[in-house]
């Protein structure tokens, strides 16, 4: 295990801290088949399994793993601030977001795709949402990347969770939501008989796990445990089980880029 050979008890680094035998990770809480806290107060999804994986590769072990919510526009300042050790919540890797903290990874890669209600036959992709609602969440940029390269005349409503959205959704008060794919089909695959995905993907989305800014040991020791899962199948598995019900392609596994 990683957090025996390279950490030194410093409790300032992420495997540092492990080293003491808990973690802090932020997840998402709302996301069927990437993350989610069930009613009986479990947590699953590809990214728990994830979290688990590699806590348990720096010497943590899954009762001793603290989640805690990290909502999209909070995810930065969890790092920055000691509320949460990793971030492990369909974070895309970007260089705005890299100012701010750092990465490891990418373990996943996805597009962005669009949700409508079943019985919608006028919006078939981005190109097709000029007056219509389209739903985000605050901290997102998947509804301005539709505004600004397909529908200058889309109305973005932003709410603080993907669920809020889709409730917005099958209500009728939005039109359609917008984010990464494989998020939008664990919500079609609760409600087959009310939701669909249309078109193609749009974007190249890269999910990567949030470290502390120069915490380069980390990252680096969290990189050799993405690559562990990866080698040994247990990542394919996890896919298979928590996202495959939906439908969705398993992709094959993407390379490690954001290295020290």
């Amino acid at each position: 295990m990683f957090a025996t050979a390279c950490g030194s008890g410093d409790t300032s680094t992420v495997i540092g801290r492990a080293d003491s035998g808990k973690l802090t990770i932020g997840i998402r809480y709302d996301q069927p088949g990437m993350s989610q806290r069930r009613l009986d107060g479990r947590y699953v999804g590809f990214d728990v399994d994830v979290a688990k994986y590699v806590a348990n590769e720096l010497g943590v072990e899954e009762r001793d793993i603290t989640f805690k919510e990290a909502r999209g526009a909070a995810r930065e300042s969890m790092l920055e601030n000691g509320e949460a050790d990793l971030i492990i919540a369909s974070y895309s890797i970007t260089d705005a977001r890299k100012e701010k903290v750092a990465f490891a990874g990418p373990y996943f890669e996805t597009g962005q795709g669009m949700l409508v209600r079943y019985t919608e036959n006028a919006i078939q992709g981005p190109e097709t949402m000029n007056g219509r609602k389209l739903c985000s969440v605050k901290g997102s940029t998947s509804a301005q990347k539709v505004k600004t390269d397909f529908s200058q005349q889309v109305q973005i409503v932003e709410y603080g969770q993907y669920s809020d959205c889709v409730i917005a959704l099958m209500a009728g008060n939005v039109d359609a939501v917008t984010t990464d794919e494989v998020i939008l089909a664990g919500f079609a695959a609760e409600n087959p008989e009310l939701l669909k995905l249309v078109g193609k993907t749009f974007s190249k989305e890269r999910y990567g796990i949030g470290v502390p800014k120069n915490d380069t040991e980390s990252r680096d020791a969290v990189n050799k445990a993405i690559e562990k899962m990866i080698s040994s199948g247990e990542w394919k598995r996890a896919l298979e089980r928590n996202v495959g019900p939906s439908g969705y392609e398993i992709p094959q596994p993407p390379q490690i880029t954001e290295k020290s």
